[in-house]
């Protein structure tokens, strides 16, 4: 059965191809996927397969029942795009300015897309129900993971696969990892308001520039001075704002940006820890500072049974060169949601593309191809093998 889902794929290689390409040239940014989601829909409907959309908002649920009894396993694939104008000059380029598929997403749906329809079509030869979870939103918190899975998309279902297509790691690899893979995404907003004035009295001000850069230098000191060495945080101030006249001393400044953790002491630590440098910076500059801390997706933390299964059939999978027990990334992923829920495991396929690399979310971001066939068979073989 296994040679015959390879077989099957290898000839929809081209079907594929033409879905990825279709839906990098018409991409949606994170929950306004209406058309890619209609997509979605229609291509299962004409296969006569039952679905569900409008899951927990854009998203959409194919199921295909094997005639043999089995578990019910799901498989998710992520459809959103980026707010990133395309700088890639190739005949598939965005039609859709300031919005690109960078990370990847397109190709999970095609991949997703054309193995469903080898499944529906082999349905009579096969165990177990398959669920085809194809997720809105996975880009921007709170995410399209934990409404759909509010909305009912894992009920009943026993186990789950994920996969990332990663174009900084060799074409042909599976990378895995027991335990946290990917880490929590949180991002925190800080407003500082002084008193502007004269740039030739700073006397007479509370500069929120200056307070602004003294927390910039004390944020910075927290993960190797308050984080345990042997773990793993960070925290990058993405933005500092304070736009005045060339003559005028500002009287707010605003900072935003990311921390990454993977395990909630850290994650907890981080958050208490800069709200005290917050507080302790306002008193010693007579500032007011407005602090807030947004918590995004947790840590990806796979299930050991299931990543080892993983790990194992990889192996033998064709096209796949190596297997390797990867380091954790810092990336997050909205698919966490799913591993807390049920069993499961989430890996990434190598994607490297041939000539210059760029990496995810970069304006000139692309992938091999080719590599939608190995996360295809991987995916495939990991959903029928499980019963066993």
């Amino acid at each position: 059965m296994i040679e015959k889902i390879f077989a099957e794929l290898d000839n929809a290689y081209p079907e594929m191809v033409d879905i990825r390409r279709h839906l990098h040239m018409n991409p949606e940014p994170s929950f306004h996927e209406t058309k890619t989601a209609k997509y979605i829909r229609d291509f299962y409907e004409d296969l006569g397969i039952d679905i569900r959309h409008g899951v927990g908002g854009n998203g959409v649920i194919a199921t295909i029942r094997g005639s043999k009894p089995g578990k019910t396993v799901a498989l998710r694939a992520d459809f959103d795009a980026l707010p990133i104008q395309d700088q890639k000059e190739t005949s598939y380029k965005s039609t859709v300015p300031n919005v690109v598929h960078a990370c990847g997403h397109d190709g999970h749906t095609a991949t997703l897309l054309v193995l469903g329809k080898i499944l529906h079509g082999l349905r009579d030869e096969l165990p177990g129900t398959y669920v085809l979870i194809h997720q809105h939103a996975e880009e921007l918190a709170p995410g399209g993971a934990k409404p759909m899975i509010e909305d009912g998309a894992l009920d009943g279902v026993d186990v789950i696969f994920g996969t990332h297509l990663w174009s900084t790691t060799p074409f042909g690899r599976i990378d895995y990892r027991t335990g946290p893979i990917m880490a929590a995404a949180d991002r925190f907003e800080i407003t500082v308001q002084g008193r502007g004035g004269h740039g030739a009295m700073p006397h007479e001000t509370v500069d929120a520039v200056v307070t602004g850069a003294q927390l910039v230098t004390s944020l910075q000191q927290l993960v190797a001075r308050r984080v345990d060495p042997l773990e793993s945080a960070v925290l990058t101030i993405a933005s500092f704002i304070a736009e005045n006249p060339f003559n005028i001393i500002a009287d707010q400044s605003k900072l935003n940006g990311t921390v990454r953790s993977f395990t909630e002491e850290t994650r907890t630590l981080m958050e208490q820890e800069m709200e005290r440098v917050a507080k302790g910076t306002a008193i010693a500059t007579n500032s007011d500072i407005d602090f807030k801390f947004h918590r995004g997706y947790p840590p990806v933390v796979t299930h050991e049974k299931e990543t080892e299964f993983l790990r194992d059939l990889a192996e033998d999978v064709p096209g796949v060169t190596e297997v390797f027990n990867c380091p954790p990334q810092m990336g997050g992923e909205d698919f966490a949601y799913y591993l807390e829920e049920i069993p499961g495991t989430f890996f990434f396929t190598g994607a490297m593309p041939d000539g210059e690399v760029y990496p995810h979310h970069h304006p000139k971001f692309d992938f091999k191809e080719e590599a939608m066939l190995i996360a295809a068979k991987t995916l495939g073989k990991a959903a029928v093998t499980c019963h066993e």
